[in-house]
């Protein structure tokens, strides 16, 4: 009994956090325009997919661990299932679309603002839904997910839910919902480490220079540009460290999902295993906020705002974030002053 109540308490907790946090997010950005950049756009998209995973997913994946049994009928369990896969997928995708994003304001900063405009950014959004979908409601609701014996036990039993998954499913939606999307962040994102390290080392030199540097002008143009690196080192710095946190906490279930579906009856496991890696991929929706606020001031700021912990004025707002709306401008005006001093 006592196991029961800590396992009930925990759920609760992790879907409590999930709906309050994510409402958070989405509460903030809409609030306050400081925070309407376009990486914020994907932000609010994400935490729009892990809000979705608090109400439409956790609360009839806790009902089954509780009762031990499916309460809910045959076809709400297709649904809970292609919602799962749904908004899991779209999480990931999200991730690997903020990493571009990030990769084109430190790599290409001159190029930022013509290539992410909101049209781009509202297609890429796009996609990444429809992708989730396809990979998700239409193998499932028409029961190409899965092995013929499960689906003749699901018609038998309306009491069982199991999501058991044929080797194809297994490995195309394991590929398409992790390991791609994986591979290329984690690639994208050593692209970015590797610029950072050679823009901090430009950086220190150019500190240096500035100390003997005469021209007010220079001074001035030097200083936009290390504001503008420091901008973007710092969000894609918080930006890494949810997608680790996002890796570590899926890593554990894709694995054992794709072992499992491959081997079946040879790889036999304990059934608190599954639910387990189930809920640490939840913990992973009430996990964001809690990163922005860490490691992120203007969330931060904006989140005391909005729960009434910080009565000061809004247009104190520190202007961290705004590091995509004005990283251009700065740039632009850094070159301007270089040109009239040269």
């Amino acid at each position: 009994m006592f196991l029961l109540v800590l396992k009930g308490t925990a759920m609760v907790a992790i879907m409590f956090g999930a709906v309050f946090g994510n409402l958070l997010v989405i509460t903030s950005v809409m609030k306050f325009e400081r925070l309407r950049v376009i990486t914020n756009y994907f932000i609010v998209s994400l935490a729009f997919a892990d809000l979705l995973v608090a109400i439409l997913v956790m609360p009839f994946n806790a009902f089954n661990e509780i009762s031990e049994k499916w309460l809910f009928g045959r076809v709400m369990c297709d649904i809970f299932n292609a919602n799962d896969v749904l908004f899991s997928t779209a999480s990931i995708l999200h991730l690997c679309c903020i990493s571009m994003d990030r990769y084109i304001a430190i790599l290409h900063p001159l190029q930022y603002e013509t290539k992410m405009t909101k049209t781009r950014v509202a297609i890429m959004l796009a996609v990444t839904w429809v992708a989730s979908i396809l990979i998700s409601y239409i193998p499932i609701q028409s029961q190409l997910y899965t092995t013929s014996e499960n689906y003749q036990a699901l018609e038998s039993d309306h009491h069982a839910c199991l999501f058991i998954v044929n080797r194809v499913y297994a490995g195309v939606s394991s590929c398409v919902s992790f390991w791609i999307p994986c591979t290329i962040m984690v690639f994208v994102y050593a692209k970015i480490y590797m610029e950072a390290r050679k823009q901090e080392k430009f950086i220190q030199s150019n500190a240096v220079y500035m100390q003997y540097s005469h021209s007010v002008g220079k001074r001035d143009a030097q200083r936009f540009e290390r504001k503008r690196m420091k901008r973007e080192h710092k969000a894609a710095k918080t930006l890494g460290i949810i997608m680790g946190a996002f890796i570590l906490c899926f890593l554990p279930f894709f694995s054992w999902y794709v072992i499992t579906s491959m081997c079946r009856e040879k790889c036999p496991y304990p059934p608190i295993l599954g639910s387990i890696l189930f809920w640490i991929g939840y913990f992973n929706s009430c996990l964001n906020p809690i990163l922005y606020a860490y490691f992120n001031r203007d969330f931060r700021t904006a989140f005391k705002k909005i729960l009434r912990l910080d009565r000061s004025n809004c247009d104190m707002f520190d202007p961290t974030t705004q590091a995509l709306n004005t990283a251009y401008n700065d740039l632009k005006e850094s070159n301007h002053l270089r040109t009239s001093v040269s």
